[in-house]
């Protein structure tokens, strides 16, 4: 029996931003998830892990200014994102679970294992 061989192929990709960061980082805990987020769902779990939450009334509107959005949506999302787990309520206050959530002002470096069952 021969022994399983191991792909190892690193990639790299530069963001401008914070942000730009976050997107490519949460889009891609999206696919590998099968969790089919929506871009707009990703802005907002984004935007929210980079500010920390997405309770206040400014932060809600700087997020609707950004990303040419409205209030009822960004609850709508919020509501979809709290029954996947993605979003939780801590203090009063609506955070990403903190299990996904990184410092997106430093380098991000993903290990990646796809495996057979």
């Amino acid at each position: 029996m021969e022994p399983k061989k191991i792909i190892v192929q690193k990639l790299k990709k530069g963001g401008s931003n914070d942000m730009d960061v976050a997107i490519k980082y949460y889009s891609i805990l999206s696919a590998l998830n099968n969790l089919n987020l929506t871009e707009r769902e990703i802005q907002l779990v984004s935007f929210t892990a980079i500010k920390g939450n997405i309770t206040y009334a400014n932060v809600r509107e700087e997020f609707c200014r950004t990303y040419n959005s409205t209030s009822p949506t960004i609850n709508n999302i919020i509501s979809k994102l709290k029954k996947m787990g993605i979003f939780i309520k801590e203090n009063g206050k609506v955070k990403i679970n903190p299990i996904i959530v990184i410092d997106f002002k430093k380098d991000v470096v993903l290990n990646i294992n796809l495996v057979h069952e």
